[in-house]
């Protein structure tokens, strides 16, 4: 039963679906019901008797609520903080679910992703995919049979079967609109190099996790037709952390693009550096990045970092420590230093007083709400920053998602059982079963971006252009010559000039509705529609791009 999947301790404060369309192929079959996160739950079956066999087994304890009303169990709560505490990294050794063990937010969101043995992307996950056959936009009467047309593509992987979740297929715009989402991507990208690198360096390209591969293969595709001598100029790598989606790629591409490397490795420990100018493609990855949780004392306004337990009984909880972990702490370091508030309100931080009235009044909270925050993405940012040194990011992802658990910035965690998309309330969730995805600030992650980009690390490893062995003046500083630096544009690398020979700062990324960008670089006439409709700018409102 469905019940048994979503094991929890606690009541915290629910991928991504698009402006009117779904995720998951349950709501697009004509067959299938709505859900709704708002529905009762079905209560437990009756449990048959237990046999000889299970008179030692722990007692059941599945949806047990704690409750701040009820007297807190001391010694449990003692015994929970004692647990040996384990990271994602550790974990991967195990092939099921640990117990007695306590860890980090960010480490039960990746060990229930990412896990090769039982994790959600290994196991369950299935990217929507139309094979070799791409939709005939133009003969499509309205998006009402366009969503019939996608669905009757979705009813081709079958049924789920009714004793557990279904098979988790989810879709990208990528697939739904190939080739010509893929061929706005390459026009930007190519525009670029031909702009500022062509013809003194190579057109290099990282993707990371490329999915079926078919970006991939709808960019080159296109720079092989249109810009030949710039296809032979192009490295393109892929890094992907899923076995089996590399398998895929390895197969789909090596033959038509034989440009293509396919590395097996997760972006996080990534370690060769890439001294050339590159871009750096994130297409619907980092919704899926691990989150860590923390809370506000309300008293003290200290923040608490919150540590998932699993018990001996594989029941999950919650308990909350003071900020020991590194990430956590220089993300809230580097957010005073952005001028990023938290999630308290501003009269409670500027009034000591009446933060001490509002945390004595009766029934009053003594944590804030929880807050999701995107430590991995910091991560990403600094591996681009320390292996990538001269890259450009082109990065598009969701700003905001329906059906959230509460809490600020907070994910849903959804999975499909018979045939219809289940969200559920909380992100203590067995492992594998349900997706996790969280939506992004994008501009909060453009003033992290550039902040770090700007950090000293950002010159390492950096290398001349095949025009200067060293860039004589730059050995100065960059404002050596003039105080008078753009506000638009990030500082020059010293001792690096750009492939016109001129030592000119790259231009600060920016933010763009998925409209707005799709409109400067796509085909657009390609995807309309007999009614003017236009699927590819209509669908996915609520996601942006940061170039």
């Amino acid at each position: 039963m469905l019940l048994a999947l979503t094991t929890t301790a606690t009541r915290p404060s629910c991928r991504r679906i698009p402006h009117n369309f779904p995720r998951f192929a349950s709501k697009l079959s004509p067959n299938s019901k709505p859900s709704s996160s708002s529905k009762k739950p079905r209560p437990r079956l009756a449990q048959p008797e237990k046999t000889e066999a299970d008179q030692d087994a722990p007692p059941d304890r599945w949806n047990y609520n704690s409750s701040s009303l009820l007297e807190v169990d001391t010694k449990s709560q003692e015994q929970l903080a004692s647990y040996r505490l384990v990271d994602a990294n550790e974990l991967e050794k195990c092939t099921k679910p640990p117990r007695e063990v306590k860890m980090l937010m960010r480490d039960w969101i990746e060990d229930s992703l990412y896990n090769p043995n039982y994790g959600y992307f290994p196991k369950q996950a299935v990217i929507f995919d139309t094979q070799n056959t791409t939709f005939d936009f133009e003969s499509l009467r309205n998006s009402i049979e366009f969503q019939e047309e996608v669905s009757s593509r979705y009813a081709a992987y079958g049924a789920d079967k009714h004793y557990g979740p279904g098979r988790q297929i989810w879709h990208t715009p990528t697939e739904l609109f190939k080739p010509w989402y893929g061929i706005a991507m390459a026009k930007c990208l190519v525009s670029e190099y031909l702009l500022k690198y062509f013809p003194y360096e190579d057109f290099v390209i990282y993707e990371i996790g490329a999915g079926n591969g078919t970006l991939a293969m709808n960019i080159l595709d296109y720079l092989r037709s249109n810009h030949p001598e710039v296809y032979d100029r192009t490295r393109y790598h892929i890094i992907e952390i899923s076995e089996n989606l590399v398998e895929l790629q390895r197969k789909k591409l090596a033959s038509a693009h034989p440009c293509v490397k396919v590395v097996h490795k997760s972006i996080f420990r990534w370690e060769k550096k890439e001294p050339a100018p590159c871009f750096v493609l994130a297409m619907e990855v980092i919704d899926n990045f691990a989150h860590d949780m923390i809370r506000y004392d309300l008293k003290t306004l200290e923040p608490l970092q919150a540590l998932v337990t699993i018990d001996d009984r594989g029941d999950f909880d919650l308990i909350y420590t003071p900020i020991t972990d590194p990430l956590i702490a220089s993300f809230l370091k580097l957010r005073t230093r952005l001028a990023h508030p938290p999630p308290i309100p501003r009269l409670l931080r500027a009034a000591p007083a009446l933060l001490r009235a509002y945390s004595n009044l009766p029934f009053a909270p003594n944590l804030s709400t929880a807050e999701y925050i995107p430590t991995r993405l910091l991560s990403l940012l600094r591996t681009l920053r320390n292996h990538f040194p001269r890259h450009r990011l082109l990065l598009s992802d969701f700003s905001s998602i329906p059906d959230a658990i509460p809490g600020r910035n907070a994910p849903v965690v959804q999975t499909r059982f018979q045939n219809t998309t289940v969200p559920v309330t909380t992100v203590l969730v067995a492992h594998g079963y349900f997706d996790i995805f969280f939506p992004t600030d994008f501009e909060r992650l453009r003033d992290m971006y550039e902040y770090t980009l700007a950090e000293p690390a950002a010159a390492a490893g950096a290398r001349p252009t095949p025009l200067t062995g060293r860039a004589g003046p730059l050995a100065l500083g960059a404002d050596y010559f003039s105080s008078y630096h753009p506000s638009n544009r990030r500082r020059p690398v010293d001792g690096v000039l750009s492939a016109s020979g001129l030592p000119v700062g790259e231009r600060k990324s920016s933010v763009f509705t998925h409209a707005q960008f799709l409109s400067t670089y796509a085909d657009l006439h390609r995807t309309r529609l007999k009614s003017g409709e236009n699927p590819m700018l209509e669908f996915y409102q609520n996601v942006k791009f940061l170039f």
